[in-house]
């Protein structure tokens, strides 16, 4: 499904584009990265789906510099579907996890007998990087003026 026809079953609504706002989205998805290491000796499940969150905001930032934003119910799952739309294949197995992650989540949420082992929630945190890696460099290129720095390739997030 091509995001066209998100919009026309009114899964997405136009915006404005709005690189100020976007980039707010992404520091912020930055920051949840950071406070999902933290916590991953802490509590894995908050680990996690603080990750989950991260990519959350990447991804509707994502949305928000093509010019739409979700509208309705299941948000994030069509948050997940615009993201794929845009990266394809070649990022398929990275939204794969994205959606599984956004199920997980769903789960410890409303369902909290359903636990997440560390290394789970060490995993998702590694593949949450690499996606929002991937969003802010796509969306970088989207950038008329290239303002967006780009902070994951400074040394204070290599441990």
């Amino acid at each position: 499904m091509q995001f066209n026809e998100l919009e026309k079953k009114g899964f997405i609504g136009k915006i404005k584009i709005n690189f100020k706002q976007i980039y707010n989205y992404l520091s912020r998805s930055k920051k949840d990265l950071s406070t999902s290491k933290t916590n991953l000796n802490i509590d894995e499940e908050w680990a996690y789906t603080i990750a989950y969150h991260a990519v959350l905001r990447a991804g509707r930032a994502l949305m928000m510099s093509f010019g739409y934003r979700p509208k309705g119910r299941d948000q994030h799952k069509i948050i997940v579907q615009f993201t794929g739309i845009i990266f394809g294949d070649k990022f398929k197995e990275l939204i794969r996890k994205f959606d599984r992650m956004r199920r997980k989540r769903h789960d410890f949420i409303y369902e909290p007998n359903k636990p997440i082992s560390r290394q789970e929630a060490k995993e998702a945190l590694e593949d949450s990087e690499e996606l929002v890696k991937q969003i802010w460099l796509f969306v970088k290129e989207k950038d008329p003026q290239k303002g967006l720095k780009y902070e994951f390739l400074s040394k204070e997030n290599e441990d």
